[in-house]
């Protein structure tokens, strides 16, 4: 059943809920020496200390309410001098440290831990919950340690979370009101896709977008149709910039990855016929045979109308899914847990149920399946929001399209790597 659309009341209630007792907690914290809140809230128990997922999708009227409440709080946090700055330092569940007391403060400044548990140097298990939550809002892997990433996504300035909000506030904006009844999101960096129906998220999915140096494009476009079992006809900026050089340094690597060479007439040419010492290999053809295990494109291709050559995919590389930094494509986006996005996006076109799809795959043959009713696809770039139950939202600008400096935690992630 379709739940009902929050309405600006709803949000505004839920928002309030979220920051009841700012005005108290931004009262204590300026008589403390750690600086001011962002948000005050009562918790019970650790348990109930997590991130509230949102049903309401991020392209929604709800998110706009949202957000635009979220920027009047923040302006107040920011006018109160903001929020206190961690001290370096690992720690974990059980250990006692003089920067766990900093580490507590800094929790209830950005409403993640009760203000009245600020005083112990113990890590306990209120502490980790408040750390998983702070975890989760920032795009993390909420493992409940503070260590280096936690710690640089900590510091950044609350004035710099304000802009963040600002900037894509307009961005939010500049969507249409009514996306559609079914739609697909993709927040590039997030990495993330959710499946909209009715104004509800179905599903969302972790995804792998392309790289700081081969971005996703932002843009407005529709799924027409799947292939399963699809050979991979690799690009030529791809030959290029990958394959001539690993060539270069394997002699094997095509035919270890089972990639075929053709010429202009179709021919198939085997690779040691090719100089690879210059551009030669740029004026033929390459394509990887049909293979869940070894495709790029795993399984499945789900094509979508562009300029640019992108389409999403399976992968056979699905550890990537469980990394904090899934910028690893060349552009096109990878989607964990591939078969239920496919079944959500054929759900109304005949001779296409789950076990179909199932089957298909398990054919091991190219199999093509064409979508009796295209679906919008919104490739988008937001980088903070807040949802309608008060959650607010950060990752890094990772293609440096907001426009305020570097992208720390980021550089963190790689330096870990």
């Amino acid at each position: 059943m379709i739940k009902r659309m929050l309405s600006r009341r709803d949000v505004a209630l839920s928002l309030a809920a979220l920051w009841v007792g700012m005005g108290q907690a931004l009262a204590a914290t300026a008589e403390s020496e750690t600086g001011q809140a962002e948000w005050g809230q009562p918790y019970e128990a650790a348990a109930t200390m997590r991130s509230q997922r949102s049903s309401a999708p991020i392209l929604s009227p709800q998110t706009i309410m949202a957000t635009e409440q979220a920027i009047e709080m923040m302006r107040t946090v920011v006018a109160q001098g903001g929020w206190p700055q961690m001290p370096k330092a690992k720690l974990k569940l059980g250990q006692r440290d003089k920067a766990v007391v900093a580490l507590r403060q800094r929790l209830i400044a950005s409403g993640d831990l009760d203000r009245n548990l600020s005083d112990s140097n113990i890590f306990d298990s209120y502490v980790e919950a408040a750390v998983r939550k702070f975890q989760e809002r920032h795009g993390l892997s909420p493992n409940g340690e503070f260590g280096t990433q936690t710690l640089t996504a900590m510091n950044i300035p609350a004035d710099v979370r304000l802009r963040q909000l600002e900037i894509n506030l307009v961005r939010l904006k500049s969507y249409p009101a009514n996306p559609g009844f079914r739609f697909v999101t993709a927040n590039i960096p997030a990495a993330l896709v959710e499946t909209v129906e009715g104004g509800q998220v179905q599903t969302r999915h972790a995804a792998g977008v392309g790289k700081i140096d081969r971005q996703s494009p932002i843009m407005t476009t529709r799924a027409t149709d799947i292939n399963f079992n699809p050979f991979w006809t690799v690009p030529a900026s791809i030959i290029r910039k990958d394959l001539i050089p690993k060539m270069q340094a394997d002699a094997n690597y095509l035919t270890d990855n089972h990639i075929r060479v053709y010429d202009q007439h179709g021919q198939e040419v085997q690779p040691r016929q090719i100089n690879w010492r210059s551009d030669e290999a740029t004026r033929y053809v390459f394509r990887q045979d049909t293979g869940g295990e070894f495709n790029s494109l795993g399984f499945v291709r789900i094509n979508i109308a562009n300029p640019y050559g992108v389409y999403m995919h399976d992968t056979p590389a699905k550890g990537i899914f469980g990394d904090d930094f899934r910028f690893v494509s060349s552009g096109c986006m990878r989607i964990q847990n591939v078969r239920d996005y496919v079944t959500w996006l054929l759900k109304d076109t005949p001779g296409w149920s789950r076990e179909q799809i199932d089957a298909a795959i398990a054919s091991g043959q190219r199999v093509d399946a064409r979508l009796s009713q295209t679906v919008p696809v919104y490739w988008i770039y937001i980088t903070g929001w807040a949802t309608p139950e008060g959650t607010l939202e950060f990752r890094d600008d990772i293609y440096g399209k907001d426009g305020l400096g570097a992208v720390p935690v980021a550089a963190a992630v790689q330096e870990q790597d």
